[in-house]
């Protein structure tokens, strides 16, 4: 079986390549849970399922550096990396300061960010600024899952092409599909759940069939659907299994 990603262009693919194919799984948690304890206890519940851990910081109402000191050590011990989905969007300068500092200082401890294009492509050099000394691999924002949302073909489109140009520091795409050839880049997608409807506040649902099987996206990315399960380590292990099936038969 042959992931469709390479393992040896950016040092943060390297990485995921070896998580997932030693831990079988392609599963990335969306936790977005608001309570630092409660983010901890759910990171370990599901830590062995996992290869990605998707954080809304921001979110987190008692937040102190502990948390993400506690989570990167998680982390280091389970095998998983960081994506802190802060989704930048903002001018090179700005966004610099944004990832480097203020009381987050996400480049210290994430693996991976995200950004959206629309500032132009001066957004790139920003977080590449504010990244430096550490490996960190950016995602662009190609599509997203929500309801109405106002991504174009043609926007689509320039965010391929200006991944495909800067591929030392940019890793892939959050997207609904894969949308190159470049094995370089990796697709995550959002919105991943068993129940294929919606949350009522626009998120639109696929299952993971649909999502591997049909779009041929590399990594799936599912939030209530483990976070709000009752049981959220099996909730977690059901995914896992089901996805990497996928994947093995794809």
């Amino acid at each position: 079986m042959q992931l469709s990603f390479s393992k040896s262009h950016h040092p943060v693919t390297e990485k995921l390549h070896h998580i997932v194919t030693s831990k079988k799984t392609n599963l990335a948690l969306s936790a977005d849970v608001t309570d630092s304890e409660a983010l901890i206890r759910l990171v370990e519940q599901t830590a062995d399922h996992i290869a990605v851990l998707k954080t809304h910081i921001d979110i987190v109402t008692d937040f102190t550096s502990l948390l993400t000191q506690r989570l990167r050590k998680l982390a280091d011990e389970a095998g998983f990396l960081i994506f802190e989905d802060r989704k930048f969007a903002d001018i090179g300068n700005t966004v610099c300061h944004q990832v480097r500092d203020g009381i987050y200082h996400i480049a210290e401890w994430a693996d991976i960010i995200n950004a959206h294009l629309l500032p132009g492509v001066g957004i790139i050099d920003g977080l590449k600024e504010g990244c430096k000394g550490r490996d960190i691999g950016l995602l662009l924002l190609a599509q997203m899952s929500s309801k109405g949302n106002l991504f174009s073909p043609e926007y689509t489109a320039k965010t391929v092409s200006e991944a495909e140009k800067n591929k030392d520091f940019i890793i892939g795409f959050i997207a609904q599909e894969k949308l190159t050839q470049d094995n370089d880049l990796i697709t995550m997608t959002p919105g991943v759940n068993f129940d294929a409807k919606g949350d009522g506040l626009g998120q639109n649902y696929n299952t993971p069939e649909y999502v591997i099987g049909e779009k041929k996206s590399d990594i799936i990315i599912v939030g209530r659907g483990i976070y709000a399960a009752y049981k959220p380590a099996e909730a977690a292990l059901s995914y896992k299994e089901q996805a990497w099936k996928l994947v093995e038969r794809h």
